[in-house]
């Protein structure tokens, strides 16, 4: 004898309805709000494991102006709006950067912030060895803003090899790291320590700095 198909009652199965309806209608309204908010962090907590620390709300505007300024610099429409940035590791600066400018890359580990779409690209810094990696994005971008997870010789390295895939000849460079890694730095990016100190919604332990290949001080406090 077959079993009985299980159906249920009608009253049941619109209660059901309801509720799947309901949770669609809460998902696309909670896209959409990250949509309109031009892709702020989306209420995510840091996670500590990946040693995550969002930026002060100072600190993204005073990235986020360097930024505009930098696009300022470009002769024509043409030009800013074929501009590319590219943000590794640092998604707490997403929203108020495309705020500033729609072509925008978010390389991250983090696979929640795949919520952005087409501005998502899932990296592993220790792929950075592998031949081949991240190629299709070799020499796109115009400015490179990176926020190392570690400050471990390794992890700087690996970074700073992804970065000189994606770079361009004219690639603007903004590293926001320990103090601990300059002479690294020096060695494989040839950038210099700034003045501009990048803070934290929460206070780290170590020095955080910045460097740059650029006069990226001029661009902070002007």
């Amino acid at each position: 004898m077959d079993e009985e198909e299980l159906t249920l009652p009608a009253d049941t199965l619109q209660i059901l309805n309801d509720f799947l309806q309901e949770k669609a209608q809460r998902e696309r309204e909670e896209l959409d709000r990250i949509e309109n908010q031009a892709g702020t962090e989306a209420m995510f907590e840091e996670d500590w494991q990946l040693s995550q620390f969002w930026y002060s709300e100072s600190t993204k505007q005073a990235l986020g102006n360097v930024i505009r300024k930098l696009l300022a610099e470009q002769e024509s429409k043409a030009d800013k709006l074929s501009y590319r940035i590219a943000l590794l590791s640092c998604p707490s600066l997403y929203g108020t950067v495309k705020q500033v400018h729609g072509n925008v890359k978010i390389f991250e580990f983090d696979k929640r912030f795949s919520v952005y779409g087409d501005d998502f690209v899932f990296y592993d810094f220790n792929s950075a060895d592998e031949n081949g990696y991240l190629e299709e994005y070799k020499d796109t971008f115009d400015i490179i803003v990176a926020d190392p997870p570690f400050l471990s010789e390794e992890c700087i390295m690996k970074i700073s090899k992804i970065i000189k895939k994606l770079q361009k000849s004219s690639t603007k460079i903004i590293f926001c790291s320990g103090a601990i890694v300059e002479p690294w730095l020096t060695q494989s990016l040839q950038l210099k320590k700034c003045s501009f100190e990048p803070a934290h919604e929460r206070n780290l332990g170590n020095e955080f700095v910045s460097y740059a290949n650029f006069e990226l001080d001029n661009y902070v406090h002007t």
